[in-house]
């Protein structure tokens, strides 16, 4: 039997692969700036713009690096201007007092100026202040959908994994089904109510079909029974949403499953250890982006990039539900290694997120692993 030299040369191709002229920066990619002050454009190319996005984002997550400004969240479905955080229970809002992104554009986006008159770029671009947007790329402003029970609105990307559903629930008092638009069951997705206050309700395929997370709150996993998702797990065409979410009102959910060499959804145990010697989670690419969360109690939402610190080593940290952490965040405590294929907890005590117990993460690629430079 012949066998190959072991390299990573040898490795299967992944699914979206540079040598096949597909990138990861074709369908994820994030962008860093100092503000300006007034309405300009954000994006890959631009003078004073460090990035590399490959694409027209659909769906474009931004946050002030040195501000405690809140999240803001936009995507191409309900047009650029309606404004969702992370870190809030807000309905969204068509545009922003302080600032908001106004379009989507080749590589990035546009903001605008609001209209306080104090601080009208606080949330995009705020003269010297600095600030980070996470990008993905969907398909546009999404077509109709009727898998599910009812029809939607969904931007689906399936080489990628990702979509967008836009949808006004029948307010049953019952669970119904929800078409996503991907090949894949969705791992993990986000949904939150556009028209009034809530919380964005989190499904992970690590937390289960009876419990969910909560992303603008630090608290641990919740629910019983069909409250959330139905007791059901997602298929390759519907999710479910239990009956204590059928309230009749207008929805957002963004939808993820894994692809090989771009993306994972899954989980680990923190083991607690002194010696910065925390896991290793195997990824199968160098990644870009990693959001990590404890699902037990007190524990945040931790974002750690590669375009914030280009080093291996990243102990730079944002929370995505801003609790304890208003502004990016220095902890070395706290830190995380990205390598090769994966990324590696390096915390020195019951520091999260190292602490003993269960964390769920998501995780975007830099560099497929056959294709990593080593660190």
């Amino acid at each position: 039997m012949a066998y190959l030299p072991l390299s990573t040369a040898n490795l299967p191709d992944p699914a979206i692969d540079p040598a096949q002229g597909s990138s990861p920066q074709d369908y994820f990619g994030t962008l860093l700036w100092t503000g300006t002050g007034g309405s300009r454009t954000i994006a890959d190319g631009e003078s004073g713009v460090v990035g590399d996005v490959n694409f027209t984002p659909d769906f474009s997550w931004i946050k002030s690096r040195s501000l405690a400004a809140s999240h803001s969240l936009y995507d191409a479905v309900r047009t650029a201007g309606e404004r969702l955080a992370s870190d809030s229970t807000g309905a969204g809002g068509s545009n922003s007092a302080f600032g908001y992104l106004s379009s989507f554009t080749d590589g990035g986006f546009g903001v605008t100026t609001g209209t306080d008159g104090t601080n009208p770029d606080f949330y995009t671009n705020e003269s010297s202040e600095t600030y980070v947007a996470w990008n993905w790329k969907a398909n546009g402003s999404g077509v109709s959908n009727t898998d599910g029970d009812f029809a939607v609105t969904v931007s689906a990307n399936t080489e990628s994994g990702f979509s967008i559903v836009d949808l006004t629930d029948p307010n049953t008092g019952a669970s119904y089904e929800v078409g996503h638009g991907l090949d894949s069951p969705p791992e993990m997705f986000f949904i939150k109510k556009t028209n009034t206050t809530s919380d964005w309700s989190v499904y992970h395929k690590d937390v289960g079909n009876d419990r969910r997370l909560v992303l603008n709150d630090l608290g641990g996993q919740s629910g019983s029974s069909s409250v959330y998702f139905g007791s059901t797990t997602p298929t390759s065409s519907v999710v479910t949403i239990g009956s204590g979410l059928s309230t009749g009102d207008d929805w957002i959910m963004y939808c993820f499953h894994s692809v090989e060499g771009f993306s994972k959804f899954g989980s680990y145990q923190g083991n607690n250890l002194g010696g910065n010697d925390g896991p290793f989670v195997y990824l199968g690419f160098q990644p870009a982006l990693v959001i990590l969360k404890y699902t037990g109690s007190s524990n945040g939402w931790f974002m750690f990039d590669n375009a914030r610190e280009p080093n291996n080593h990243k102990d730079q940290f944002i929370m995505a539900d801003m609790d304890a952490f208003t502004t990016e965040t220095t902890q070395a405590a706290r830190g995380i290694d990205f390598v090769s294929n994966g990324f590696k907890l390096r915390t020195d005590a019951a520091f999260d997120p190292n602490a003993s117990g269960t964390y769920i993460y998501m995780a975007f690629a830099e560099n497929p692993f056959k294709y990593s430079n080593a660190r």
